[in-house]
């Protein structure tokens, strides 16, 4: 198990595009660290400068204590399964996973034992023999997984190895991957733009925009305690219900809407309150009304999707919101809905820093 330090990383490119931005993070041994975040932000940017494919501009990246800036990829000793699976088609799946063990001067006996342990590790020893044209999606990642495994790195780098699996393939893969990464217990960092394979594989998660860190820590404590406008919004599924409000000194106010229960705002700027669908709850002398839209029923619970009646959006049209019920209640498209939330989990975001005040 190897430790990973990143010092204060920038990266810009030749066209002036300043892709990370002053990066600094310590990752512990055998800790599954996820980078996410939406396209373009950077987070396979400073993936890559730790395996070596991108230069880092400025600052330092170590491992353990080695400071690997100027050392090549291959010797990093680090492993990256990559999204395109990047398997050589014309090597059998035991050829793919011995090829880097070859090239590093390992004995034939030494090459078969990894190469079969990885394979059972992997549920794939039945498949050694075989092209990777002959395996479904799921088999390929596995055997480019296994390729990564049978180095022994000390660092594992994932580039969103499961964006091009099905949805229900992509949930068993994830799966595996942290039941894996637990067993073997190796330093892994992984990329992904999706906030729920995020929330569900991290130890520690590390959301990124426009190439610096909003915030970093662990997947319940981004959800319950975002520090920024952003993050409250990329974290949780359905995303969180944000309302553009002013405060007059007792209310928050949006259109015709007024809200009770907030105190010590400034009433000189704008605001958002971010209420998440599972912090709404039906209630006949709640002060929210919710006039229905769309039901989408999930089995264990619905999905209540309508416009908050008196409230405006930014643009200055309806709001549109979600409320998350159990699924005994199936209220029908046009009924209106009194809602109460939970004041304990409401959030408020200054609109303009995006920096939260409550």
């Amino acid at each position: 198990m190897s430790t990973v330090k990143l010092t204060n990383v920038n990266k810009t490119y030749a066209n002036g595009a300043h892709a990370v931005r002053g990066v600094n993070m310590d990752i512990a041994n055998g800790e599954f660290i996820v980078f996410v975040g939406p396209s373009g932000c950077g987070k396979s940017t400073l993936l890559r400068m730790v395996a070596g494919l991108e230069n880092v501009t400025e600052g330092d990246i170590h491992i353990d204590d080695e400071r690997i800036n100027d050392v090549s990829p291959s010797e990093r000793n680090v492993a990256m399964v990559f999204q395109n699976y990047a398997l050589y088609p014309h090597m059998s799946v035991r050829g793919n996973m011995s090829y880097g063990l070859k090239n590093r001067g390992d004995t034939k006996e030494e090459i078969y034992e990894k190469v079969v342990a990885a394979a059972k590790t992997l549920h794939i020893e039945d498949f050694l023999d075989r092209q990777p044209n002959q395996l479904s999606g799921g088999q390929r990642q596995r055997v480019a997984m296994g390729r990564a495994i049978v180095r022994n790195p000390k660092v594992f780098l994932f580039d969103e190895p499961l964006s091009n699996l099905d949805a229900k393939l992509r949930v068993q893969m994830r799966i595996e991957i942290k039941k894996l990464q637990r067993k073997m217990g190796v330093t892994s960092i992984y990329v992904t733009h999706d906030q729920t394979e995020a929330m569900t594989l991290a130890d520690r998660l590390a959301v990124i925009n426009n190439g610096r860190i909003e915030q970093m820590g662990k997947p319940i404590e981004l959800y319950k305690d975002p520090k920024t406008l952003f993050v409250a919004s990329f974290i949780g599924s359905p995303q969180i219900n944000l309302i553009s409000v002013q405060f007059d000194g007792n209310l928050l106010k949006s259109g015709k809407l007024e809200i009770e229960g907030f105190k010590n705002l400034p009433t000189d700027e704008n605001l958002v309150l971010g209420i998440r669908p599972e912090h709404l709850r039906t209630n006949d002398n709640g002060p929210l009304r919710l006039k229905i839209d769309l039901v989408e029923q999930h089995g264990a619970d619905n999905l209540i999707y309508g416009t908050l009646i008196d409230a405006v959006s930014e643009a200055g049209g309806d709001l549109e919101i979600c409320l998350r019920v159990n699924q005994k209640q199936e209220p029908q498209i046009g009924d209106v809905l009194k809602l109460e939330y939970d004041h304990e989990n409401a959030l408020v975001f200054n609109k303009d820093t995006g920096l939260r005040l409550v």
